[in-house]
């Protein structure tokens, strides 16, 4: 429910900011503005709400919080009328258009606020009317840089001012006030009441949102890592797998057709082991060794993504908890917040993973299929891309930043990557291929993802268990 024209009204002659001065401008989300005013010594946050559930101007306690990536409108607030001092606040007759005179020594504009549910709006023009930006852009309406708004200022009789009061009550909140409340002026009282009922900033729907944020991610993650853990189960089985392998050789007479029938020498038992008879017994052992070898090779990687998984789901938890303890109501809105980042802005989806390390970013192919689409779709010509020499594995790049060098220690990060994800981490050390993407040429009708590297380096890289625990810490989820 938006204010009507006697609230505004109400809520400017409480405001006493003639005078102040625009300290900081914050935009929290697309709807919202903070104006943070200093009039000697004292400190005030003037909220601007824009939104249809919600479209106000009142003082709150609640002090903005800024957005993590920068906001257009909020950026031109900042470098055009941050800093200039008030030197008047009206509505504009009846109209919900709230015009804010602002000044400095040398230029002066103004700040329209329109209140209005389904058309709200912030409109900054220079004295001549002439559009120096908007909160939201409408060029159906003209509402656009270098357009022209100029609304009317007519004054109000003494009979439309009495026809308006009678028509457009000014709320009591009877229905809320306790003892403490009848002792607030209008503008907390509207602050207060928003902050408790407003759909976007109201404290109970948003922790309502975030419970079935939190629920949803949650279970996600839970049967992600239940998963892992039935395969680590799974993997914890390999000795069996070389203890078929080794009856099979044992008992390799006894290979009757497709079926081996013997005693484990280990249980003393009788078991029936299935054979490929068109396999030979050696043939039929290698591949239960061959099983072994991939389960031991995966459990130290399979371990690795579990730890990786337990710390996720620990973050999350602690960001729900976070969330639950915070009392101001734009901080949470920001943190439940999806959609403001603009898209311009907004991180690309990686395969694979992706580091972040001093501004560096380093992706890890670790499939066939995650090393094809990084080449496809994500390097290009100048990032750096790094290989197990003679070793299968999983392909290593880092993004090419202008006029920088990669610094040795990003290398070292980047190679200790390359050798963690290939066939050398049983040996904790080997040597490396390294060089750009536009050096790197498809092996024809070769296998998915497979290139042949020209004009490559060599680096020899030794597994450091501290550089690892490191590298955890720098990926970003």
């Amino acid at each position: 429910m938006s204010l009507n024209c006697n609230e505004i009204n109400l809520i400017i002659s409480e405001l006493n900011l003639n005078g102040a001065f625009l300290q900081e401008i914050i935009q929290p989300g697309y709807d919202t503005l903070v104006f943070r005013t200093i009039n000697k010594n004292e400190v005030n946050n003037l909220l601007i709400c824009t939104n249809p559930q919600s479209c106000r101007l009142n003082l709150t306690k609640y002090k903005g919080v800024k957005n993590k990536k920068p906001l257009r409108f909020n950026e031109f607030l900042k470098s055009k009328i941050q800093g200039m001092r008030i030197n008047s606040i009206r509505q504009l007759g009846l109209d919900r258009i709230v015009k804010f005179d602002v000044s400095t020594w040398q230029e002066r504009n103004f700040i329209y606020v329109r209140l209005w549910s389904n058309a709200a709006n912030v409109i900054v023009t220079n004295e001549e009317g002439k559009i120096l930006d908007c909160m939201f852009r409408r060029p159906n309406k003209g509402e656009v840089t270098g357009g022209t708004f100029i609304p009317e200022e007519k004054e109000l009789t003494e009979e439309e001012i009495a026809a308006s009061k009678e028509k457009f009550k000014i709320r009591t909140f009877d229905e809320e006030a306790d003892e403490s409340f009848k002792d607030k002026t209008f503008n907390e009282k509207i602050d207060a009441y928003y902050s408790e009922h407003a759909s976007t900033l109201s404290r109970e729907s948003l922790l309502a949102q975030a419970e079935k944020w939190y629920n949803v991610k949650h279970s996600k993650m839970e049967h992600a890592l239940e998963n892992l853990l039935a395969k680590k189960k799974q993997f914890e089985c390999a000795d069996k797998l070389k203890h078929t392998g080794d009856l099979i050789l044992s008992f390799a007479h006894q290979i009757e057709g497709s079926m081996l029938t013997c005693t484990d020498y280990e249980t003393g038992k009788e078991i029936s082991i299935r054979i490929d008879p068109k396999l030979s017994a050696q043939e039929n052992a290698q591949v239960y060794y061959e099983q072994y070898k991939k389960s031991v090779s995966g459990m130290d990687s399979l371990i690795h993504d579990i730890e990786l998984s337990q710390k996720a789901i620990a973050a999350l938890d602690a960001e729900y908890e976070a969330i639950k303890n915070e009392q101001n109501v734009l901080k949470i809105e920001q943190m439940l917040r999806r959609d403001t980042t603009p898209k311009q802005h907004v991180a690309k989806n990686y395969s694979g993973l992706k580091y972040e390390i001093d501004g560096w970013t380093i992706l890890v192919g670790r499939t066939a299929n995650e090393n094809d689409d990084l080449l496809r779709h994500t390097v290009k010509g100048q990032d750096m891309w790094l290989h197990a020499r003679d070793y299968a594995g999983g392909y290593v790049f880092i993004k090419a930043r202008k006029d920088k060098t990669i610094p040795l220690e990003i290398l070292l990060y980047a190679g200790t990557l390359a050798v963690y994800h290939s066939k050398a981490r049983k040996n904790a050390q080997a040597d490396l291929y390294y060089t750009q993407v536009k050096y790197l040429r498809r092996a024809k009708n070769g296998p998915k993802g497979l290139v042949l590297p020209t004009q490559e380096k060599n680096l020899f890289v030794k597994l450091d268990e501290a550089k690892l625990r490191k590298l955890d810490e720098y990926l970003v989820q």
